[in-house]
């Protein structure tokens, strides 16, 4: 049954019209005044909208040359990515486990095997099973409103759209005639930026995720800039954390109610600030901060200078400006060394707001006692030029442990998926 979630809106319309009397034209009628409009011309087009991630750039900052960088959406093959470039700690091995994933985002593993690919700015999911000793990319689902976010659970493929999250039970048995999508909730707020969502199913069963704010900076609404989760047996929607501007990754720490989630800090508050975050929710109804504070202790110049950031939750650890930190996971696998057990992975995508670019990569968190963290590389090779216009050949994006417990690596710039695995 469709549930559509009843949300305030805040709109004031006023229309003025004047009308002005018709005058009829005369034979050697005078000119138009300089500079105005003769009779039956068009009106001048209005200037365009900038777009949304312009927003909140200081007008000394208006011919900057920094950009978001788009995704090859048709994806490269094989034979033009720089594999050999890739490196990882010793003991461990990493390679393509296959091409051909357009813009390949959050991935999901079935109870079968099969891996589930969604996407951020197309419509299908793909599935990818193995036959014949090969893996097989297949579309699985079309037509769908950005289905960046899965997770598998008990049979069920759920899926985070735009605006809704639907399930389709069983679907792994018949990916050749998938089921009909069941809607989870619907009506979820309609907005042009961070509007992609992510997916992890809590220990209490319920799903949680994503919505981002709506722009770079700006007072959100009461479901914008938030974790959420929903009940899928229901469809009941509630808050879990606030003040969180843009999470792209999100997991439960292993045998706890921990959530621990990436934060994208904000735009165009300088090149070194604010740092990108890595938080954790210790219980429902937390504030991290947004839009009031940034990274923890850098007040908003524009909405900090009356609130203070000690009324918020700080992160438990700083991963640097602008590294745009998307998926994370836990690693709860049996083929890495011991000590990799319960650490969080987190895939850094990059920046592209600041003119050395930093991130693109895949980072080990460390999580000691009372959430100290400490993070060091684990997947490097990405980043060619830190100045270059791309400065990347390829860009991490999600953390998959597959069965075995080896780890797949996702890369929307290429479409492409790498296999991290161990062996001594």
């Amino acid at each position: 049954m469709k549930r559509s979630i009843a949300m305030f809106c805040f709109a004031a319309a006023c229309v003025a019209a004047a009308t002005l009397a018709a005058r009829a034209q005369q034979p050697g009628a005078a000119p138009p005044p300089a500079g105005g409009m003769a009779p039956g011309s068009a009106a001048p087009a209005a200037p365009a909208a900038p777009p949304p991630w312009q927003q909140g750039r200081p007008e000394e900052l208006k011919s900057s040359p920094l950009h978001p960088i788009l995704p090859n959406l048709t994806g490269r093959p094989a034979s033009e990515l720089s594999l050999d470039k890739l490196t990882v700690p010793k003991g461990f091995k990493v390679e393509l486990w296959t091409d051909g994933v357009p813009e390949a985002r959050f991935m999901a593993l079935g109870d079968k095997d099969t891996v589930f690919v969604g996407n951020r700015l197309g419509s299908n999911v793909y599935a990818i099973t193995e036959a014949g000793g090969k893996r097989v990319v297949r579309t699985v689902l079309k037509g769908l409103n950005s289905p960046n976010g899965l997770v598998f659970s008990k049979g069920t493929l759920f899926v985070a759209e735009r605006e809704r999250i639907v399930r389709y039970d069983g679907i792994e048995g018949s990916l050749d005639n998938p089921p009909a999508p069941k809607v989870v909730v619907d009506g979820l707020p309609k907005q042009n930026n961070h509007f992609w969502k992510v997916l992890s199913m809590g220990p209490d069963g319920k799903l949680y995720f994503n919505i981002g704010s709506p722009l770079n900076i700006v007072v959100p609404s009461y479901l914008q800039a938030a974790i959420l989760r929903v009940d899928p047996r229901n469809g009941k929607l509630e808050d879990y954390a606030i003040g969180v501007r843009n999470s792209v990754g999100m997991d439960f720490r292993p045998g706890t109610h921990e959530l621990w989630f990436t934060d994208n800090g904000r735009d165009w508050l300088g090149e070194d600030s604010p740092s990108d975050e890595l938080d954790v929710a210790m219980k429902k109804g937390q504030h991290f901060g947004y839009p009031y504070c940034h990274q923890g202790d850098v007040p908003d110049p524009e909405f900090g200078q009356f609130r203070s950031c000690s009324e918020f939750v700080p992160p438990v650890y700083k991963l640097g400006s602008h590294v745009a930190p998307l998926g994370a996971h836990f690693y709860t696998g049996s083929m890495f060394p011991a000590e990799y057990r319960n650490n969080l992975f987190i895939a850094e995508h990059g920046s592209w707001n600041r003119t050395n670019k930093q991130g693109y990569r895949v980072v080990r968190a460390i999580i000691g006692p009372k959430s100290s963290v400490k993070v060091e590389p684990f997947l490097e090779g990405f980043l060619v030029d830190p100045k270059a216009d791309p400065p990347m050949w390829g860009r991490p994006v999600d953390l998959l442990v597959l069965h075995d417990g080896s780890m797949l690596v996702s890369d929307d710039y290429n479409g492409a998926i790498y296999r991290i695995s161990y062996g001594k």
